[in-house]
């Protein structure tokens, strides 16, 4: 059978799974009385409630004798390591744009990736049937975003289609039939070229694994592209390192192919397919399986390197060890090792002291859904705030720099800009009128500057503002930033919060928790209104006696405390802080400090 692999990559929310669901369902591969989800491919739990891909996933269909192996890839800039990896195993790409934002940064990241691997795109312009599309230009901003990334001849004279994933529609004119997706079926076809490893079937097997899955019965699964010869069932072959060192040799269990949205066994794999493997207990990510006479290593893509470091260390607060049950170093370094191994953009690296542990990643959003997997599978955890990770350039200190871009209201604009701008250290690019009362605002700000900021964008903005952040170069040290503005509101006691006592504190700034919860020595329940730090108690309760006075045994009222999400508490915390995360629990803490600890600052604020 003829064959083409192609992977769909977009910004977050431009239409990628909705597209891939009439994809699926317009090849035939449901049947007529089949129950079918939306957003079949976002198979997680994670990426059903927050709406995003998180993991790229490979489906196959059928069109017209031939099959079509078709990624579905992240669009946020935190995963672009799943999407690097994902590039090596096709052929073209489709990018998909958004009619009315055009192409955003994440757009630009992963269609540098592709054209730098000389993939010809197929644009298609997305959702052009809302009422603020410009799809005329946004295709326009594709042919200049293609010509700021060098592309060549051939890549910019791109064919481009107008589509509504939603209606399950795509034509190569805009005032086309609007009846189905055959004619971007057609276009895949003509513009993709089958697999050039279809040439090399005759030779010795290899393969370039790509990512690394899990299954209860069968173990370890390696799926990559089949480069070259025939796998069978049952034959023995070895994995290599990057530089051509022996892992293992072993027995081929089982060879799982992608048909539809499941993973079906078949007897032998080609060169130009793809497909997961089974049998092997220590190959990973970026090693190459091959003939046991094969002695040289498939060169991997090289991965960009992380730009951020958080510490994940053990839940040593009074109330550690209730509600998880995975609570030791020895367990969470475990499970961090495991996720460094199929997710080439992490790296994990042990403290000096042993019970915590250094992770270097994309992201905020990326550390924040590794968090969350966490916590739902047990585990408890106490989560540093992010730190950029610095480089030395010839003798000079380099920091990351992001390109931000921003949609606000006009009356917003202004504020935003003084904000980046201003003690975040950023330089304004570019700023120009989207329409519909919008200004589209470009800079490029410190990595460390964004860092929790996007709380305080969204109050700046009263949450009507779009906020998009992509790594864009190394540039020089820029100084010190000032951190968070205003102080905490510390308890002082171990217990259950007293509604009486919040109540006569809520002067002193915005509550965290309410009544009735459990609160210990150290923890952070409030923002104070002042810069400084202080501690209360939130356990002093009403003094009772036997005069009565009008107006002393009202019901006590409290203000709806403010919950942090697990990405908001850790942006929101200072330098000196920790994040309690448990599987029902997020709270906010000082460090504890040791005893010794404690004497030498006491000593050194009384000199």
């Amino acid at each position: 059978m003829d064959m083409r692999n192609i992977a769909i990559i977009a910004h977050v929310d431009h239409g990628k799974t909705t597209l891939v669901d009439e994809l699926l369902k317009q090849s035939g591969i449901y049947r007529d009385n089949e129950t079918t989800t939306e957003r079949a491919m976002d198979s997680n739990d994670l990426e059903r409630e927050r709406g995003i891909t998180i993991f790229a996933k490979p489906t196959s269909v059928e069109w017209k004798g031939t099959r079509i192996n078709i990624v579905d890839t992240p669009g946020h800039a935190d995963f672009g390591g799943e999407v690097e990896r994902i590039l090596s195993m096709v052929d073209g790409v489709i990018l998909l744009v958004d009619a009315a934002e055009g192409p955003m940064p994440q757009t630009k990241f992963v269609t540098s990736k592709a054209l730098a691997l000389g993939l010809r795109p197929i644009v298609v312009v997305n959702k052009v049937d809302k009422p603020d599309g410009e799809p005329d230009r946004a295709l326009d901003e594709c042919f200049d975003l293609f010509a700021n990334l060098e592309a060549s001849d051939e890549q910019l004279d791109f064919p481009s289609m107008y589509a509504s994933g939603r209606s399950g529609w795509a034509d190569m004119d805009l005032d086309g039939p609007r009846k189905d997706l055959s004619a971007m079926f057609d276009l895949i076809l003509h513009h993709v070229p089958p697999p050039a490893q279809v040439d090399r079937r005759d030779e010795k097997f290899s393969m370039l694994a790509t990512t690394l899955g899990g299954d209860p019965f069968l173990g370890r699964l390696l799926t990559g592209r089949v480069e070259t010869g025939r796998l069978k069932a049952g034959e023995t072959i070895k994995s290599m390192t990057r530089d051509g060192e022996l892992i293992e040799s072993f027995r081929v269990t089982k060879i799982m192919a992608f048909r539809g949205l499941s993973q079906s066994a078949i007897d032998e794999a080609e060169a130009g397919d793809i497909v997961s493997i089974a049998g092997m207990s220590k190959a990973t990510v970026a090693d190459t399986l091959s003939d046991l006479s094969i002695d040289k290593a498939i060169p991997a893509q090289p991965i960009d390197p992380p730009t951020i470091t958080v510490t994940f260390g053990i839940n040593d607060s009074p109330l550690a060890g209730r509600d998880g049950k995975k609570v030791q170093s020895r367990v969470i370094r475990d499970r961090l090792l495991k996720e460094a191994e199929s997710n080439v953009a992490i790296k994990v690296s042990d403290t000096p002291g042993g019970e915590a542990f250094e992770v270097a990643g994309r992201g905020e959003l990326q550390m924040g859904v590794l968090i969350e997997n966490m916590r739902r599978e047990g585990f408890e955890l106490s989560i540093s705030r992010p730190q950029v990770l610095f480089k030395e350039v010839n003798g000079q200190r380099m920091e990351p720099i992001e390109e931000a871009t921003i949609d606000v209201d006009d009356e917003y604009s202004g504020k935003v800009i003084e904000k980046l701008t201003g003690a975040r250290k950023g330089e304004l690019i570019e700023m120009k009128q989207v329409g519909a009362g919008k200004t589209r605002i470009v800079a490029h700000v410190p990595a460390r500057g964004l860092i929790g900021y996007h709380g305080e964008f969204l109050t700046d903005t009263r949450g009507t503002g779009v906020l998009n952040r992509v790594f864009h170069d190394w540039a020089p040290y820029k100084g010190v930033m000032p951190g968070r503005r205003s102080g905490v509101l510390i308890s002082m006691e171990n217990g259950q919060s007293v509604s009486y006592a919040i109540f006569n504190l809520e002067d002193r700034g915005r509550f965290f928790i309410g009544a009735q919860e459990d609160v210990y020595q150290g923890m952070i329940l409030a923002e104070h209104n002042r810069e400084n730090d202080l501690e209360v108690n939130p356990l002093k309760g009403k003094q009772l006696t036997n005069v009565r006075a009008s107006g002393t045994d009202e019901a006590v009222r409290l203000t709806t405390p403010i919950k942090f999400s697990l990405e908001e508490a850790i942006a929101y915390i200072d330098d000196d802080e920790l994040v309690e995360v448990t599987p029902n629990a997020i709270r906010m803490r000082k460090r504890f400090l040791d005893p010794h600890e404690r004497k030498r600052q006491a000593k050194s604020a009384k000199a």
